[in-house]
Formats: structure tokens, sequence, C-alpha cells
């Protein structure tokens, strides 16, 4: 068996971060989301892994990834303009061959590995399995409908009136029959290959198409509000007392984990949350479910439920609360009047 894992795209609802970074790779609890992905893929003992990329982003993630040894796997770099999970399927045709495999997105984080899924796909001499977890706006999302016994028998793509609540979330596992499948689909309307034509047709030719309902948490990375709470359910499941640099004069309350290099002068850090290699936190309080990357400084400043990426500086900031913040920022506030003095690139947003 192999591994999918699709990082391409253009994350348009990250940006202005995803102008120089894939959306894959902006991090939570001071890692990037594709990183917690592959660490499941890992445990899976698969050890061969395509990776779809984008023609735009694609250098960021083979520079984080490289040659996959840091998790075990032997990486195959596949580019793909996006048109579609299906089309990145047949894009990868020449890596997969006649082998199943398990595909996953890039930006997706659960709180449940992929062993118990392959084993189930394995052990069910399964064509197809599909990852379903209950949401509350099911528009939002492709539906899957499901019999009796589990399988799935019908699929829409944000079905403006749903049949049901049950997700798609972005986890497949696949036999060689899916490339049948795909041969035999069209576009949607909106121009791609989708991945729920090409079940449904696994469905109508006949194939055993089974699905598995998610027991744990799942987030979708897409946008600013999803990387926050994935930052705060990592930190909450992961983080445990663990500190490496050197404090001063400070409070550190519950489960921080502070990185080496690290000072922490005449500061308050509440927990949970990470502090980052060499980063320098003077006169502030750091909240709970907060990420800080490496080599930032932040002084006299409160932050609460943010994620702030490296070589960030934050100076006299009196309260800032539910903000991502890019790398190489700057936050400053304006000591002489209260005029607002903002360097703000394309498709930011602003609360003042």
């Amino acid at each position: 068996m192999k591994a999918l894992v699709l990082s391409g795209g253009k994350g348009t609802r990250l940006r202005p971060l995803t102008f120089t970074c894939a959306k894959q790779l902006i991090p939570v609890a001071n890692k990037p989301i594709l990183g917690y992905v592959l660490d499941q893929v890992e445990a899976t003992n698969i050890k061969k892994i395509g990776i779809i990329t984008a023609p735009e982003t694609g250098h960021f993630v083979e520079d984080y990834v490289k040659d996959g040894s840091s998790w075990n796997l032997n990486v195959c770099y596949i580019p793909q303009e996006p048109l579609g999970l299906a089309h990145a399927v047949k894009t990868a045709r020449r890596f997969l061959g006649q082998d199943s495999f398990i595909m996953c997105l890039g930006d997706n984080v659960t709180g449940q590995g992929l062993e118990s899924f392959v084993k189930k796909f394995n052990n069910g001499h399964l064509d197809a399995l599909i990852i379903l977890k209950e949401v509350e706006n099911p528009s939002a999302f492709g539906i899957a409908q499901l019999d009796d016994r589990g399988n799935i028998v019908r699929l829409a793509e944000k079905p403006k009136t749903p049949m049901g609540n049950l997700a798609i979330i972005g986890t497949y596992l696949f036999s060689n029959k899916v490339h049948e499948a795909i041969e035999r689909i069209k576009p949607s309307w909106r121009g791609e290959l989708e991945i729920t034509d090409a079940i449904q047709e696994m469905i109508n030719m006949g194939f055993s198409v089974k699905a598995e309902i998610l027991n744990s948490w799942w987030l979708d990375t897409g946008k600013k509000d999803d990387i926050l709470s994935a930052n705060a359910k990592i930190l909450d499941e992961y983080i445990e007392l663990d500190v490496k640099g050197t404090i001063t004069n400070s409070t550190i309350d519950g489960r921080v984990k502070v990185a080496p290099d690290a000072k922490i002068i005449n500061s308050t850090i509440r927990g949970p949350c990470i502090i980052g290699k060499n980063t320098y936190i003077e006169n502030s309080f750091i909240g709970p479910y907060s990420s800080i990357g490496d080599n930032s400084k932040i002084i006299c400043s409160n932050i609460q439920y943010c994620v702030i990426q490296d070589s960030v500086i934050i100076k006299d900031i009196e309260r800032l609360e539910d903000s991502l913040i890019g790398k190489n920022a700057k936050v400053n506030r304006n000591q002489r009047n209260r005029t607002i003095k903002l360097h703000v690139g394309d498709y930011s947003e602003i609360e003042v």
C-alpha cells in the first residue's frame, strides 16, 4: 500500500500568508499541519508516499519534507494544476501503479490515527473506504448517505438540500479500481474532476465501497479561525510541562512547553501553550492556547489564543487575541498618539 498526500491548491482563504507559504505548512503548536499528516502516515508503516504539489508553492513543501527520511518515508513529488481531487489521483497514476493507497489532504488534522482504517480496508478486501464525520452544516461539505450495513449508496458535493449530516473529511482508501472509475467521469460545473463523482461511479460499477465514521475530532484548516481552532485542540491534546529555556522572575502556570534558548523575563506564561526556540518574552502575559514561533520577541504585551509564527516582533500591545500573525511581522503600538499606522499586504484582514 502507498500513500498520496495532497499539498497543492492556492490557499486563497488564507492569503496573504499563502503568498509566501503553502497552506499546509502553516504551523499549529509550532509544527506545520502537513507534519501531523505525515506522522500519521508513518504510523501505518507505509513507506512510499506521493505528495501532490502546486506550481506556486511546491518548493516550500519540498524544502520542509525533503526526502522524507525524517518520517522514514520514501517521497515522490508530483506537480499538479489544481483541477480536482480525482484529477490529483489521475496525475499520480504512474506513481500509484496497481497498488492500493490511502489519500489524505495535507491541511486536515484529525485526532484519530490511520492504522485502524488501513486494517479495516485490508481485512474487508474493499475497493474504497471513505472516512466520514457528523457535521452541523452539511451544505458546506461533500455528504455521503449510508445504508444499514455501512455501504455508501449516494454522495453529493455541498448539497443545498442535504440527505444527511455525514461529511467526507478528506481521508480516503482506494484499490486500483478507482482509476477505472475516474476515466468514466467528466468535469463538474466547477471544471474539476470531483472525487465524489469518482466514488459514486465506483458504486454504480458495483465495487465494494464502505464508510467509517470518525470517532474523534477533525479540523479542516482552510481559514484563519480553523487554524486557531486546530492550534488550540493540538495544544490541549499534546502539550505537557516541558521548560528548557531560561526563566527569570516569571510564572509558568499549567502545561507549557518552552524550547531551548528561549528567555522569559518578568512575565506570566499560562498553558496550554508553546514558546519556540530563541524567543524573547519580557514584561508580558502569554495566555492559554497560544503558540509563539522561533526567534520572536514579545515585549510589554498581552497575548491570548493566537498563532504567532517565526521571527515576529510584538511590542506594547495591550491585548492581542484570536490572531494569526505571519513570519517576520511587526506589531507595535504608536506611543505618541492614537493614530493607527498600517503596512498591510493584499487580502489581509484587520479588526481594530
